[in-house]
């Protein structure tokens, strides 16, 4: 059933009169009858009672009317929202991220210019990220590069560095910065193996020969650190979030000597997803 024609109905059901229906749409009174007939003839029934100059609804009209004018509103509506999401007025973007301190600055700027779009970030490890990304749970990812599958875009955003943080009481709090063979002396606090940071820092160090043996291994860097400055434990971390961490005297982050761990972080996303406007822009305010 074509939406014109129920166009058609609305206006003789409301005017109750096909020349000035046919008038009020801008089409001859024949070519309206006509298209009527046709919608009777699909529907199976009459729609209108037809006596000379007066039509009234039959019951399979009434019917008609009362949904075809629901169905004349979602439309509308529909027309309005995705105005609305074109003009970036309103949306929503779904984003997993390796670490929610990527995206602080770029989340307050993007929302100060767009308050209408709606941002989930989701904390995640990269490989549910792309596991979000496969079955259509994300629109996005920020994560630790390099992401392998033919199913995915990744664009490099800027370059990540490992640090260690101890609390302030601890010995090495005083060195300006640490060799990656003395984390075989430290009781640490890592996150767990899935985590690409974990990986990222058991890849250098079984390069130089040394396998690192956490005493306690938990999967937020807010939880890491407060076993830190309990003294429980040193933890490495990206430096990202050491830079963006505001905890006072209580934890001191240390650099690694070169080669320090490094890896690029960047963005990826689904290679055929539909790129609406608000993906384009979020995309294109963290590139610029």
């Amino acid at each position: 059933m074509e939406n014109r024609l129920l166009d058609y109905f609305i206006a003789v059901a409301e005017e109750l009169h096909f020349t000035k229906a046919a008038d009020k749409l801008g089409i001859s009174q024949p070519t309206l009858s006509h298209q009527i007939r046709l919608l009777e003839h699909e529907l199976g029934t009459s729609l209108f009672h037809r006596s000379g100059k007066k039509n009234h609804l039959t019951q399979a009209g009434m019917i008609l009317l009362e949904h075809a004018r629901r169905v004349s509103y979602e439309l509308d509506q529909a027309k309005l929202e995705i105005g609305e999401l074109v003009g970036m007025q309103r949306g929503r973007l779904r984003i997993g991220c390796s670490g929610n301190h990527l995206l602080t600055d770029a989340l307050i700027s993007f929302h100060r210019q767009h308050p209408g779009i709606e941002l989930i970030v989701i904390e995640l490890a990269t490989d549910e990220t792309r596991d979000g990304l496969l079955e259509n749970r994300l629109d996005l990812g920020v994560v630790f590069l390099p992401l392998q599958d033919e199913q995915l875009v990744c664009l490099p955003l800027f370059e990540e560095e490992l640090v260690l943080a101890v609390s302030s009481d601890h010995e090495l709090a005083a060195q300006k910065n640490i060799q990656l063979g003395q984390l075989a002396q430290l009781p640490l606090v890592l996150f767990p193996h899935k985590f690409l940071v974990r990986q990222m820092i058991e890849s250098a160090c079984q390069n130089i020969g040394v396998v690192l043996k956490p005493v306690m291994e938990l999967s937020t860097m807010e939880s890491q650190l407060q076993m830190t400055a309990q003294q429980v434990g040193a933890t490495v971390l990206p430096k990202s979030y050491a830079d963006a961490t505001q905890l006072g005297d209580h934890i001191t982050f240390i650099p690694f000597t070169e080669p320090s761990p490094r890896k690029n972080v960047g963005i990826v996303y689904r290679r055929d997803i539909y790129m609406d406007s608000t993906i384009q822009s979020f995309i294109q305010h963290l590139t610029k």
